[in-house]
């Protein structure tokens, strides 16, 4: 029995709505426009990370004399807290690797916007620097000390200091190490800090190290870096020395490859 003329085309009308649904489904599976696009945004980055990246200016290849002067800057870190002796920490030991001559200043819990032990914040320290040492390089590494002040006016704080620093050696490649966690797993306010000063460098064009994006610190080597006894979660004489190695092969990475070390980190809640 032939089928009416209204069944007909009920029947045509609902294969044409199947094909339909079958196409959109092929073509939401490509494009998917609930799935956020990738971002080049450093590892743990803000939200607007992306538009930071974006404005990054790529770093030139480092260049140094065969036998570089440095100037390391930094905290009880750089200063060699919890080596066996202050002069076996990292910023020493660098100078051999390298085959130059470092020039540490650390001052123990100084950071950006919080004074130290030894000595004031890192704008107010870089203020005193003797402009007549001339070097060839700048490290400014840390600082995890910062992570009890808050992210206000920490982002100026760091402007400043870095505009005295350029002003005061204007012809030293300057080098940012970012923190390196001192216990694991890293804080979000560390890493808060580490996105920070990685977004910073980049708008300047100047070579960011980050110790948490880069893995220097793992649960599996935690222990053989880090002094947490007598050192105070501080690095031993071993860990400076690992510091000092990798500190070294960043920057030899940097007279070849021009490309931004910029980087943060997934973390958990606060420490």
């Amino acid at each position: 029995m032939k089928a009416s003329a209204p069944n007909r085309r009920l029947r045509t009308a609902g294969v044409a709505i199947a094909l339909l649904l079958a196409v959109t489904a092929g073509v939401l599976g490509m494009w998917r426009p609930w799935t956020p696009p990738p971002t080049a945004a450093p590892v743990g980055a803000a939200a607007d990370g992306a538009t930071a990246a974006a404005e990054a200016i790529a770093p030139a290849a480092l260049t140094l004399p065969e036998h570089p002067t440095v100037l390391v800057f930094g905290d009880s870190w750089t200063y060699g807290s919890a080596a066996s002796e202050p002069t076996l920490g990292y910023a020493y030991v660098l100078a051999d690797l390298i085959g130059g001559e470092t020039i540490v200043n650390g001052v123990r819990g100084s950071g950006y916007l919080k004074p130290g032990i030894d000595g004031p914040t890192f704008g107010e320290r870089i203020a005193a620097l003797d402009p007549s040492l001339s070097p060839d390089l700048v490290i400014i590494q840390g600082s995890i000390n910062d992570r009890a002040q808050g992210a206000e006016g920490y982002r100026e704080a760091v402007t400043a200091a870095w505009d005295a620093l350029a002003a005061i050696y204007p012809d030293a490649a300057i080098v940012v190490l970012g923190p390196a966690p001192h216990e694991l797993p890293v804080g979000a306010t560390t890493a808060r800090i580490d996105t920070d000063l990685g977004e910073l460098a980049g708008a300047r064009g100047w070579w960011y190290i980050s110790p948490i994006a880069q893995d220097w610190i793992t649960e599996e080597n935690y222990l053989s870096v880090i002094d947490v006894e007598v050192g105070r979660k501080h690095p031993s004489t071993e860990g400076h020395r690992y510091l000092a190695e990798r500190l070294a092969a960043a920057l030899d990475e940097m007279r070849v490859a021009p490309v931004t070390e910029a980087g943060g980190s997934e973390t958990t809640p606060d420490e």
